[in-house]
């Protein structure tokens, strides 16, 4: 994993260092890093990174030291990887599985089984999920393969060019077929997991939806994150009185569903060295697709 960047003219006069801050977008904390480990170069000599560049200099970075992450036990599991190059993979996340390592899943999280991917092709690295989903969320979920890549993608979200989008199945029929919901979120008192709407101390929390299709007393809607708060759409879907099938927290049990209704189907988002944009998609998983076929009897997402 190698980053090179070749000096323009109006990058003369600038140090190494500016070069690697500003149009890398490299953090301090890295920077640090690389630089004590002598991981830049220039012209494929290792540099002081104080040093001004010259017209032409090539600017390599190497990201392929060895990381400790021993913290984090191998799991062989199946994974449904859709997409993998040298810098970051994509897989679609089963519901039931958790995302981290818990005292509850300490063995058998997502990132057990990529810690054992990664031992079986040689890639000592950290394990780093870049988005998160629910213990019995299902979709798609991104693991970079290096600590730049990681800082890379959360810039697209803090900048809203890293787009999460779900399917899920909601209780009811939404008067506004197509709207946004603006309401702050916040851990509930007395809770480590439950969070509610709280417009004195709630975080800043938007969720844009549109109904794709609607059924007996159900209806199937599509919504874009804004901001990505925990449980953010279980939330704000039962805030305005339509909570997800199946989700026991801020809803009801259902005999059709016996975990919430949510998928994370799409993600958008620009390849940090490509700079290509990147559309990956996941199909409905069986529960969703085909268990609710007494509700939806059939359809097709296209």
């Amino acid at each position: 994993m190698k980053l090179k960047y070749k000096i323009k003219e109006n990058n003369k006069g600038q140090s190494i260092n500016q070069i690697l801050t500003n149009k890398l977008n490299i953090s301090t904390r890295l920077l640090t890093k690389l630089i004590k480990k002598q991981k830049i170069f220039v012209n494929k000599n290792i540099c002081d990174t104080r040093n001004l560049v010259k017209l032409e200099d090539i600017i390599e970075i190497n990201f392929d030291f060895p990381e400790d992450n021993s913290n984090i036990s191998p799991s062989q599991m199946n994974l449904d990887i859709i997409y993998e190059d040298d810098w970051f993979l994509v897989l679609n996340k089963p519901a039931g599985i958790p995302i981290h390592p818990s005292r509850l899943h300490y063995t058998d999280s997502l990132s057990n089984g990529i810690k054992f991917y990664f031992d079986s092709i040689g890639l000592a690295k950290k394990i780093r999920p870049v988005n998160r989903l629910d213990l019995d969320t299902s979709g798609l979920v991104i693991f970079a393969k290096c600590e730049y890549i990681q800082e890379s993608f959360a810039r697209q979200m803090d900048k809203k060019t890293f787009q999460k989008e779900y399917l899920c199945f909601v209780n009811g029929f939404l008067e506004q077929k197509i709207g946004t919901i603006n309401l702050p979120i916040a851990r509930k008192a007395d809770s480590i997991i439950e969070r509610c709407i709280d417009k004195n101390s709630g975080q800043p929390s938007v969720t844009h939806y549109e109904v794709i299709k609607e059924f007996s007393n159900y209806s199937l809607v599509r919504c874009k994150l804004e901001t990505g708060r925990t449980h953010q759409i279980r939330v704000h879907m039962c805030a305005i009185g339509h909570p997800l099938l199946g989700d026991s927290l801020y809803g009801t049990k259902s005999n059709l569903m016996n975990r919430q209704a949510l998928h994370s189907y799409r993600i958008s988002c620009i390849h940090p060295i490509s700079k290509k944009s990147l559309v990956f998609e996941s199909d409905l998983p069986y529960d969703m697709k085909y268990q609710l076929r007494n509700i939806c009897h059939s359809f097709l997402i296209s």
